[in-house]
């Protein structure tokens, strides 16, 4: 299955709540944190939330 390296770019201050959630549940904290991920429907969507905010790139 593939996955996804997500970055986190800018900060969620000043996001609507549910994006700094979004962010929390992904386990970025801070800016420059990354994390990898399954590529599943789900993670897509919670990527899709906040795409302003962060990177994404295809890990192999």
């Amino acid at each position: 299955m593939a996955k996804f390296k997500v970055t986190q770019l800018r900060s969620g201050i000043g996001g609507k709540q549910n994006q700094r959630d979004t962010l929390r549940s992904l386990g970025l904290k801070r800016i420059g944190d990354t994390v990898i991920k399954e590529d599943r429907p789900e993670i897509r969507g919670m990527v899709n939330t906040v795409r302003h905010l962060v990177s994404v790139e295809e890990v192999k």
